[in-house]
C-alpha cells in the first residue's frame, strides 16, 4: 500500500452519496479530502493540479445522464479513471424531536426530489426547495436549527450532522443506484480495466451514427451507455458520449476502435478502467 497522501476532492459534503463513493474508491489509503458545492469546481480543481483526483455523479438508475458532468470532463480535458456505483436510500431527515406534522419546508438537490417524487406528491402542502446537495442539505437543516425544515438525505448524512430520521426509505425505485466518475488528469491503466469511455461525433447525415455503431457489434464489444451532448455553435449536431465493455491492451478491441475513429469527425478516449458492479 502506497505511503502517498492522496488529494481527493467530491462534489457536496461530507456525508453525501459522492462521499461513500470516494470512500469506496480510496478505503485505505491516506487521503486528503476536499469537498466542492458545485459540479465543475471538482472538475476544475483536478485540471489545475488542486486535487490528485475527483468524484462527480455521472449517471443515476431512476434518473438518468447528468448532462452537466459529461460536458465538463470534456471541456477540461479530464480523464477518467475509475467508477464506483452506491445505492441511492433517501430518507426524511430533521432535528431531533421534530415530527412530520411540523415540517413545511424541505431542502435537496432536485434530483433528490425527483427520485422520492410519489412521497411528496402525498404532502403538497410542503415548500419544495432545491439545494446545492442532499448533504449540505442535511447540513443546512441542522445549522438553522428549526424544527418545521427538512432535507432528504442519507442516514450517513443524519449521524454526521446529528438529525433524526422522519420518514425512511421514501424513494420509489428499490433499485434506485448511482453511478460516480473518478476523475484524474490523464488516463491510467490497470491490468484489470474493462471499461472504456469515449466521445466522437459523427457526421451530419443519414445513417452515420448507425453505421459508427455498428462497429461495436461486429466487434464485438458491449456498449452499456449512450448519452448525446449538443454541439456548441452547430445546432442540431451532437457529441456522443459512449461506454463500452473493452481493453485497450486487447488488439481485437484496439482494431475496432481504430475503424471506428476512421468514421467519426472527433474521436477522444476518455479512460479505460475497472468497471464497478451495483
Amino acid at each position: 500500500m502506497s505511503d502517498k497522501v492522496l488529494r481527493v476532492g467530491c462534489y457536496g459534503a461530507k456525508g453525501s452519496y459522492t462521499y461513500e463513493a470516494m470512500e469506496q474508491q480510496f478505503e485505505n489509503r491516506k487521503r486528503e479530502e476536499s469537498y466542492f458545492p458545485l459540479f465543475e469546481d471538482v472538475v476544475k480543481a483536478v485540471q489545475e493540479g488542486d486535487i490528485d483526483y475527483g468524484v462527480v455523479p455521472i449517471e443515476n438508475s431512476s434518473t438518468g445522464g447528468i448532462t452537466e458532468v459529461y460536458d465538463l470532463i470534456q471541456r477540461y480535458g479530464c480523464a477518467v479513471v475509475g467508477e464506483q456505483i452506491v445505492k441511492i436510500e433517501h430518507n426524511l431527515l430533521g432535528l431531533p424531536g421534530a415530527k412530520l406534522e411540523d415540517i413545511d419546508t424541505v431542502f435537496s438537490h432536485p434530483q433528490g426530489f425527483a427520485q422520492c417524487r410519489p412521497f411528496f406528491n402525498k404532502h403538497r402542502d410542503w415548500t419544495l426547495k432545491p439545494y446545492f446537495s442532499t448533504s449540505r442539505s442535511a447540513e443546512k437543516v441542522a445549522q438553522d436549527g428549526k424544527k418545521n425544515q427538512a432535507a432528504v438525505a442519507s442516514r450517513t448524512a443524519a449521524r454526521l450532522y446529528g438529525l433524526s430520521v422522519l420518514a425512511e426509505n421514501i424513494f420509489f425505485n428499490s433499485s434506485n443506484y448511482t453511478r460516480f466518475f473518478i476523475i484524474g488528469p490523464k488516463m491510467e491503466i490497470k491490468p484489470n480495466a474493462d471499461k472504456i469511455t469515449l466521445v466522437i461525433s459523427v457526421r451530419h447525415e443519414p445513417g452515420a451514427l448507425y453505421h459508427v455503431l455498428g462497429y461495436f457489434f461486429y466487434g464485438g464489444m458491449n456498449m452499456t451507455h449512450l448519452e448525446s451532448r449538443p454541439m456548441e455553435g452547430r445546432p442540431f449536431e451532437y457529441f456522443f458520449h459512449i461506454d463500452v465493455m473493452g481493453k485497450l491492451e486487447d488488439p481485437s478491441n484496439a482494431q475496432t476502435l481504430r475503424g471506428l475513429k476512421s468514421m467519426c469527425t472527433y474521436f477522444k478516449i476518455l479512460g479505460n478502467y475497472p468497471s464497478c458492479k451495483a
